[in-house]
């Protein structure tokens, strides 16, 4: 889902981006990985996003940087997607730091709540709005996150040869690295890095994702939420092309996000 710079205002007016920004502001001429460091713990996201939303998604620009020397076999089939606006629901719940070790302590010794997204719902949403056809049965079987972990998520796919959860094949995503900028109360930058698992099939695949987004609250406007995404996506050592690409990515997915509460909700 994808990315404008969101910047704000410093005390003598001018304005203040911060790495992740000035990244955001140079698409699509990005030339390696991000430095980040490694992601502890979940991503805690302003107050104002707590609650459930109904979002839309829409893929807005697509670059194969390397192209056509060097191409990812989806990246042609993505353009279908193209200004095509993809909804679904997304949740973010308040959760108590978790800073004892799980020891049963009272509230008061927890420190405040903090939103956290909801990852398991918000990604199970995502995946069946892109892989859902009508009259067919879902693709996605489940979607889980890793109880001690989580940062780790587990998406179940279903064997097109079988069918049960026996034949599921895993998509395991692991965030490794995260950053995260707030360049005033009603802005708020994230880039998170995943190292990717797809298991099941004859050869273990892995690859490297990236995905950054700038959000922005509107106060008293729908979308109540916008957001700017990019995705990036690096090839893995296992690639034969992994060396001519290096840090480089590969495939660039620009998105717009909007977000508005639930119906009946304000």
């Amino acid at each position: 889902m994808a990315l404008l710079l969101w910047v704000g205002l410093g005390m003598d007016g001018t304005a203040q981006a911060g790495p992740l920004g000035d990244r955001l502001a140079r698409f699509p001429d990005w030339q390696s990985k991000p430095l980040l460091p490694s992601a502890k713990g979940d991503l805690v996201y302003p107050d104002w996003f707590e609650g459930t939303w109904d979002v839309t998604t829409t893929l807005v620009d697509l670059v194969a940087p390397l192209a056509p020397e060097i191409t990812t076999p989806g990246f042609e089939g993505n353009r279908q997607y193209l200004n095509q606006p993809v909804p679904f629901q997304a949740r973010f719940v308040a959760t108590l730091p978790n800073r004892f070790g799980g020891l049963p302590l009272p509230p008061s010794l927890l420190g405040k709540p903090q939103i956290v997204a909801d990852r398991a719902f918000n990604g199970l949403n995502l995946a069946k709005a892109y892989l859902d056809k009508p009259g067919e049965k879902s693709p996605v079987l489940a979607v889980k996150v890793d109880p001690k972990n989580p940062n780790r998520q587990i998406t179940l796919l279903r064997d097109e040869s079988e069918d049960s959860v026996l034949g599921a094949k895993e998509l395991v995503s692991t965030v490794v690295a995260r950053g995260v900028e707030t360049p005033s109360p009603l802005e708020f930058i994230t880039t998170e890095v995943f190292q990717q698992e797809f298991l099941g099939s004859p050869q273990i695949y892995f690859n490297t994702v990236e995905t950054s987004t700038a959000y922005q609250l509107h106060p008293d406007e729908l979308p109540r939420i916008t957001a700017d995404q990019v995705t990036a996506i690096y090839l893995s050592p296992q690639d034969p092309d992994y060396f001519a690409a290096g840090d480089r990515p590969v495939a660039l997915y620009r998105y717009r996000l909007e977000f508005n509460p639930e119906p009946g909700i304000d």
